[in-house]
């Protein structure tokens, strides 16, 4: 059976791609790893992109600057961002932005997933960590 949505993850960790890969081979997502904003701007998967998790500091475009690449083109994805250098004003930009959910390195892989699931159900929840 085809697994019918995609989830990307743009971070230059590849420790962080592999856990999270690992952790959502369990969900019925499709899962597309991509270690730049500018290489997932690039692929075909980005218009089919249903679920975003993105990292904050990026060689090249920031994750701040790829939402908001997105929103220009009107391409309203639910975002979470996952950062381990943030500050509160980075983080606060992101949700104000319309991230879903914002999680410090190292996160609780149970709360990536419940703001999948409140995404999948309509539901956007903030401050969930």
């Amino acid at each position: 059976m085809k697994k019918l949505r995609v989830i990307a993850i743009v971070d230059d960790d590849p420790s962080i791609t592999r856990m999270l890969t690992r952790a959502l081979s369990f969900t019925e997502f499709d899962v597309a790893v991509f270690h730049s904003a500018e290489e997932f701007l690039d692929s075909e998967i980005k218009d089919d992109t249903d679920f975003l998790i993105l990292d904050v500091d990026l060689p090249g475009m920031s994750g701040i600057d790829l939402q908001g690449r997105l929103l220009e083109t009107g391409q309203d994805v639910p975002i979470v961002f996952i950062s381990g250098h943030a500050t509160e004003e980075t983080r606060q930009q992101a949700l104000d932005a319309g991230a879903i959910e914002f999680l410090a390195k190292p996160f609780c892989v149970e709360t990536l997933l419940a703001a999948l699931n409140a995404s999948r159900q309509g539901q956007f929840p903030r401050h969930l960590s």
